[in-house]
C-alpha cells in the first residue's frame, strides 16, 4: 500500500473507553498473569490504532493545512485526546498499583513503569478542558505561521519558500529578505504575543493544579526527563558558554574574513562563502534517487528501509502553498511505517533535513518489532542522536548529492553544526526564565530573550529594530508547542560530534554502536541509551571541551582554498 491509500477512521471514544474500563478491571483484580497480560496487550493494539489514525490527521492537515476534512479531524483530536490521556493515565495507576505489578515490570521492563510513574504527575482529571485550550493554541499558532504569504522577487512565498534568499550572494537582498521575513510576524505580533500570554498561563496554573512549584518540574515530567534534572541542564549549559561559545566565535570571525565583511549582521549569517553555499545539485526527486544509492551502499538495513519509504511514498517533501512549514518525521503504528515531512527549498538544508529526518525514520523503522508503544521512540534528546548522526554518517556518499560543492559543504555541515549550539542552548534558558516568571509581560520577555540571545551569540547584531527589541524567538515553533523541546537538539549533537569522531577512527564499529542504539528504541533511558552506544555524557564536566576541541581541530586542518 502507498500512503495515499493508508486508511483513516475516526477514532470513537465512546468504544475506546469502554475498552480501557474492562481492562483495567482485569488489571485491579486479576491474580492471573496470563489474563493480565493478553488485556494489558489487546489496550496496546487499540493505543497503536488511535496513534496511528492521530498520526494520518496531523501529516495530511499538515501537507495541506485548508483541507477542511481534516481540518476538522485535528479538531476532533485537539477536543479528545485530553480525554484520551484519562484513559491512559487511569490504565497507568492501575498497573503501577495491581497485585502483579513486580511481575508486569519484569515481563515488560523496569523502562516503562519509570515512565508510567512519571506520566501519573502529568495528568488529573481535573485539567482535561486546560488540556484541551493548551492544544488549540498550539494549532492556532501553527495555522497563523502556516499562512505567512510574503511578497517577495515578483512572487509569494510561505516562511520555508524565504530561506534561499537569506543566503543570496547580494548583501541587500539579503537583509530585505531579513525585513520581509520579520514583517510578516511584526504584522502578527500582537497575536503570537497574545497565545503565547496564554499559553504560559495555562501551563503554570496546569502546573500548580498538579502540585507543581512552576511548569519546569512539569514540562520534563512531560518529556519524560527521568534521569536527569533542570540543576543538570543548567551546568550543561555552564560547559556550554565556557568552552564550546568562544569557537563558535572564532568560527563566526573566520566566515567575516572569508566573505570580506567587517561588521557581520544577522542577515549576513547564513551566507558561507563568496562562490555561494553549497547546493543539491538536483530536485526533490533526484535528491532521493541518491539517498536510494547512498542508503544501499552504507547498510544492508538502511538499504531495506530506503526501499520500504520510497516504494510506499512515505515522504512528502516540497515546500508549497497551504503547507505547514518545517520537518519532521511521524510513525503510523498499524502500517509500521514512518513518515518524513519536509519542505525542500533549494538549500543544503534539503539534504540536512532528508538525512536528519531518515535518522528518526532509520530508528523507528529498527524498532517497530516492539508491542508497547512507549518503547518505539525513546525520549527526544535521544531521539535527535540518531538524526543528527545519520547527518554525518552520510558524509562518505555527500558527493553525491553536491558534486564540486562537496568541500563546502562539509566544512559548513561541520562548522554550523557548533555554532548551533549556542542558538540551542539560548532557547533553553530563555525557557526555563519565562516559565520561573510566567507573570511576565511580551515586553519583559522578550528583553530577556535579547540578554540571553548576547550572552551565547555576541556576533548577532541586528540592524533590524523589531529584531533587536527581542522577537526573533517568534519563529521558533518549539518555544510554542513543546515547552523543554530544544536542548534536546543540543545535547544529541555533542553525541552526534562523537559519533563523527568515531566513523573518522573506525566505520564499522561507528555504525554497529549507532544501529545498536536505534534497535533499543526507547527500552532504556537517555543516559542508559548512551552507554549502549558508548557515548560520553554530556551533562559530565569535560565532555563538550574534549569534543569540540577534535572538531576544531579538523576545522583549522582543512585547506581553505577549497572553501572560497
Amino acid at each position: 500500500m502507498k500512503f495515499k491509500e493508508y486508511f483513516y477512521v475516526r477514532p470513537d471514544m465512546a468504544e475506546i473507553e469502554k475498552e480501557f474500563r474492562a481492562a483495567i478491571n482485569v488489571v485491579k483484580s486479576s491474580t492471573d498473569l496470563e489474563e493480565v497480560s493478553k488485556s494489558f496487550e489487546r489496550i496496546n493494539k487499540i493505543r497503536r490504532t488511535v496513534s496511528t489514525m492521530e498520526s494520518l490527521v496531523y501529516v495530511r492537515h499538515s501537507i495541506d493545512t485548508t483541507d477542511e476534512f481534516y481540518e476538522k479531524e485535528q479538531e476532533y483530536f485537539d477536543e479528545n485526546l485530553p480525554i484520551y490521556a484519562g484513559y491512559v493515565n487511569d490504565l497507568a495507576i492501575a498497573l503501577v498499583n495491581c497485585p502483579l505489578a513486580s511481575e508486569l515490570e519484569q515481563k515488560y521492563g523496569k523502562r516503562f513503569f519509570d515512565s508510567v510513574r512519571t506520566s501519573l504527575k502529568t495528568f488529573k482529571p481535573e485539567i482535561v478542558e486546560d488540556l484541551q485550550e493548551e492544544n488549540k493554541l498550539v494549532t492556532k499558532y501553527d495555522k497563523l505561521i502556516a499562512s505567512a504569504k510574503i511578497p517577495f522577487d515578483g512572487k509569494i512565498n510561505n516562511l520555508p519558500q524565504m530561506t534561499p534568499y537569506m543566503s543570496s550572494l547580494d548583501r541587500e537582498k539579503r537583509k530585505e529578505a531579513e525585513t520581509a521575513i520579520f514583517k510578516f510576524f511584526e504584522n502578527n505580533v500582537d497575536t503570537f504575543d497574545e497565545i503565547y500570554d496564554l499559553l504560559v498561563k495555562l501551563r503554570d496554573k496546569i502546573a500548580k493544579k498538579l502540585g507543581f512549584e512552576n511548569y519546569i518540574p512539569l514540562g520534563y515530567a512531560r518529556l519524560d526527563r527521568g534521569d536527569y534534572d533542570d540543576k543538570m541542564v543548567a551546568n550543561y549549559r555552564k560547559q556550554v558558554y565556557e568552552d564550546l561559545v568562544p569557537v563558535a566565535c572564532d568560527i563566526i570571525k573566520e566566515k567575516g574574513k572569508r566573505l570580506g565583511i567587517n561588521d557581520l549582521k544577522s542577515y549576513d549569517l547564513s551566507l558561507e562563502f563568496l562562490s555561494g553555499n553549497p547546493k543539491p545539485k538536483g530536485d526533490s526527486i533526484w535528491q532521493v534517487a541518491q539517498a536510494k544509492k547512498m542508503y544501499h551502499e552504507m547498510s544492508k538495513e538502511t538499504g531495506e528501509f530506503i526501499d520500504f519509504m520510497t516504494e510506499r511514498e512515505l515522504m512528502d517533501l516540497d515546500a508549497k502553498p497551504g503547507k505547514r512549514g518545517g520537518g519532521y518525521c511521524t510513525y503510523l503504528n498499524d502500517y509500521q511505517s514512518p513518515f518524513i515531512f519536509a519542505n525542500f527549498n533549494g538549500t543544503s538544508g534539503d539534504v540536512d533535513v532528508l538525512t536528519h529526518e531518515a535518522g528518526h525514520a532509520f530508528q523507528v523503522y529498527s524498532s517497530r518489532g516492539f508491542d508497547i508503544p512507549e518503547y518505539m521512540w525513546p525520549t527526544l534528546e535521544a531521539c535527535e542522536i540518531h538524526s543528527m548522526s545519520m547527518e554525518f554518517f552520510a558524509w562518505p556518499w555527500i558527493d553525491l548529492f553536491f558534486k564540486d560543492d562537496t568541500d563546502k559543504y562539509k566544512y559548513s555541515h561541520l562548522a554550523n553544526s557548533i555554532t548551533f549550539i549556542p542558538y540551542g542552548v539560548t532557547v533553553d534558558e530563555f525557557q526555563h526564565a519565562i516559565y520561573e516568571n510566567p507573570s511576565w509581560t511580551p515586553a519583559e520577555r522578550k528583553a530577556a530573550w535579547r540578554k540571553i540571545e548576547k550572552k551565547y551569540m555576541p556576533y548577532k547584531v541586528y540592524e533590524n529594530s523589531f529584531i533587536e527589541a527581542g522577537n526573533y524567538w517568534l519563529r521558533q515553533g518549539h518555544i510554542f508547542q513543546t515547552p523543554f523541546y530544544y536542548i534536546d537538539y543540543t545535547l544529541a549533537q555533542v553525541c552526534a560530534h562523537q559519533f563523527w569522531i568515531k566513523n573518522q577512527e573506525n566505520h564499522e564499529k561507528a555504525w554497529e554502536d549507532y544501529y545498536h542504539l536505534c534497535c533499543t528504541g526507547g527500552s532504556k533511558s537517555f543516559i542508559e541509551l548512551l552507554k549502549v552506544a558508548n557515548l560520553k555524557n554530556p551533562f559530565i564536566d569535560g565532555t563538550i571541551k574534549v569534543t569540540v576541541k577534535e572538531l576544531k581541530k579538523w576545522l583549522d586542518e582543512f585547506d581553505s582554498s577549497k572553501i572560497k
